[in-house]
């Protein structure tokens, strides 16, 4: 299997270095392919990604970043359409210039009785969308799409904003045949690089003698509109780096990852300093302490936190009989849920401010997290605000301002302990943050914009705890009653799902989840944030036995299987990112009719995961007509490296093949 694989991938090679990628020579192999060579199930993939940045200077408008881009796309199947509409991002920054967009050809490819036809992009096809005060898209939609025809389109940028190179992307959700990027930084501007991702990226870099050629318009005298054009040249050095990748797969997802795009490989470019011609050194590079006191200085942060004249009476009266610290932030935590609801906006700096979300009884995450830190603050407690990002934020490399999208608050104790708090989520309770947020670490601010990194994880687990009772009939029908308790983010994940439904329509719900007939139903806790959710439901099925060969055959577990493992790559690059730690508790007593003797019980097993990550405990005893089981699975970290991988696989694999396995009943 190795060599084929070689094989393919020595053709594969051997052809993309034949392959012409001048722009407009799409070949007749290219649009004969059925799929890709390397990974067969991708609907798509690019053939080339050519991207060119360098810089151009103008004696009137400075300098500009330029950026030229060259992509050819194979589509393979009705999956891949979803690239025939391509978007390019352009900001906007009103007086400080616009990015333009320009030099634009698209084409589709295909084949027509065996010959190349192409079709021009039509001008309806290109649209212009604007996305928020300062950001606006150029959107581009191919037409004629089928299976088997190639795309192409290139285009250029020209940015006033020379400062700042967009990350360079050189993996994506489909593979990538062949990437080419040529970056040239003059001597002027010193870029810190980065390559982020798992893949070997060689970036090949070099020095290189420019000469930049300038023209100018030189105003006349005072009351003279005369002017001269002057021009002239200077010589200076660049740095140009390359990369040539060829085969470069797919960044599928995976399930437990809490951004897949942490992960893709990426080059990054950061500013760390400018030195210009007769111009102070000028360092741009900053820590997270810089960071972070930038945004506590900001008057939609800092000054939000000062602010306390329109809360001081009702927080005073609403604490007066508080016996202790708990005490207080319980109900300060939920008198800010009930009384401004968020607005679904993420943002680490408030929107209508304190006093106008206070007000109004609405705002975003900072009017929210900032009031109730401002709050917990008035009553002597030690509270600030924590800054973080959210998993769809992903995780930021180089510090950066952008790399934070989002606040919450936590409450320092003498001891050192602390508790977490997110008052924008309904259901939320302190040290239960919305999924949403726990993404690795936060930075909490001090008065004064002092900050330091805290963790974000979860330590106690999530439980959700079922005990079945039940009795087989002698018509076949399972009738019973299932009890079930939630606790931590399980209990909150199932008041998101469940609180704003009817009655009828969680039961409908649960009826054709678990393929059973509900003759009554009960939640208990739903509003009662500090209690577990309790949840009673009597039921009764056809479905859960099978007669074979005058033998019946019983699911121990019944409806409550695992049936499938969640993990079936051979290898993982990434972590298992389960959000916290969790427990599955399952206790099942099925009452068999008289007349029944058991053949076969599953026997016992107990499965432990290395470094005490995880226990899976399988139990199954039948004393007369009644038989007992028990089955706890356990994960006792929220992040599992993927050098466990291996392991956690083989752990959900012996779930599955233990579940599933089947008591076997014979009639007297």
């Amino acid at each position: 299997m190795k060599k084929v694989l070689l094989t393919v991938l020595c053709l594969s090679t051997s052809l993309l270095l034949s392959q012409n990628f001048k722009f407009g020579k799409v070949s007749k192999k290219e649009l004969e392919e059925k799929m890709y060579p390397l990974d067969s199930s991708a609907s798509a993939a690019y053939l080339y990604k050519h991207k060119k940045i360098f810089y151009e200077y103008d004696g009137d408008e400075g300098w500009r970043l330029i950026t030229e881009v060259h992509e050819r796309i194979k589509i393979y199947t009705k999956k891949g359409f979803d690239y025939a509409t391509q978007s390019v991002n352009l900001y906007d920054g009103g007086s400080g210039g616009t990015e333009k967009f320009g030099m634009f050809k698209a084409y589709t490819y295909m084949l027509n009785n065996g010959k190349i036809k192409k079709e021009k992009l039509s001008s309806k096809n290109i649209f212009k969308e604007k996305n928020s005060k300062n950001w606006k898209t150029r959107k581009f939609t191919f037409s004629s799409i089928s299976a088997g025809v190639v795309l192409e389109y290139k285009y250029r940028i020209e940015s006033p904003y020379y400062t700042f190179i967009d990350d360079i992307i050189l993996q994506h959700k489909i593979p990538v045949k062949s990437v080419n990027v040529v970056v040239k930084i003059p001597e002027y501007l010193v870029f810190k690089r980065k390559i982020k991702g798992y893949l070997f990226v060689d970036v090949k870099q070099r020095k290189m003698n420019r000469t930049i050629r300038y023209s100018y318009r030189q105003g006349g005298g005072i009351g003279t509109a005369i002017t001269s054009k002057e021009s002239g040249s200077v010589q200076l050095s660049e740095t140009e780096y390359k990369i040539n990748e060829v085969n470069v797969p797919a960044l599928k997802d995976e399930p437990f990852v809490s951004n897949i795009n942490n992960y893709r490989s990426e080059c990054k470019f950061e500013l760390e300093a400018t030195k210009f011609p007769n111009s102070l050194f000028k360092r741009y590079a900053k820590t997270w302490e810089d960071v972070t006191k930038t945004i506590y200085e900001s008057d939609s942060f800092g000054d939000e936190l000062k602010k306390t004249s329109y809360y001081n009476d009702a927080v005073s009266t609403i604490v007066a009989e508080a016996k202790n610290e708990v005490e207080k932030i319980g109900i300060i935590f939920q008198y800010v849920k009930s009384k401004v609801k968020w607005n679904k906006n993420y943002s680490k700096y408030t929107e209508k401010g304190v006093r106008k979300a206070y007000k109004e009884g609405v705002g975003n995450v900072a009017d929210i997290n900032l009031m109730l830190t401002s709050m917990l603050r008035s009553v002597g407690l030690n509270a600030n605000p924590v800054l973080i990002s959210t998993r769809d934020n992903g995780v930021s490399f180089f510090p950066t301002i952008k790399g934070f999208n989002y606040v919450i608050s936590a409450v320092v104790f003498d001891n050192g302990s602390y508790v977490l708090l997110d008052a924008t989520e309904r259901y939320s309770l302190p040290n239960v943050l919305p999924i949403r947020a726990l993404n690795w670490e936060g930075r909490l601010i001090k008065k004064g914009g002092d900050s330091y990194s805290l963790p974000l994880k979860m330590t106690r687990h999530a439980v959700e705890d079922n005990t079945l009772s039940v009795k087989v009939t002698e018509e076949g029908m399972v009738e019973g009653m299932m009890r079930s308790k939630f606790t931590l983010h399980n209990a909150l994940n199932y008041r998101k799902k469940y609180n704003h439904l009817k009655e009828e329509n969680v039961i409908s719900k649960f009826e054709e989840k678990y393929n059973i007939e509900i003759d009554n139903f009960r939640i208990s806790n739903k509003q009662k944030l500090g209690k577990p959710i309790g949840q009673l439901m009597k039921f009764s099925s056809e479905d859960l036995i099978e007669e074979i060969s005058g033998k019946t055959y019983i699911t121990p577990m019944l409806f409550m299987a695992t049936k499938t493992n969640p993990f079936k790559l051979e290898n993982r690059k990434f972590p298992i990112d389960f959000a916290t730690p969790w427990k599955d508790a399952n206790r099942v007593s099925i009452q068999l009719p008289v007349g029944y003797t058991v053949e076969f019980v599953p026997e016992a097993t107990a499965v432990e995961l290395p470094e005490g990550l995880g226990v899976f405990k399988y139990q199954v005893k039948a004393i007369k007509n009644t038989i007992s089981v028990i089955s706890i699975v356990q994960i006792n970290k929220s992040v599992i490296t993927p050098q466990h991988y291996t392991f956690l696989k083989d752990f959900f694999k012996k779930i599955v093949e233990k579940q599933s396995e089947k008591i076997v009943l014979i009639k007297n």
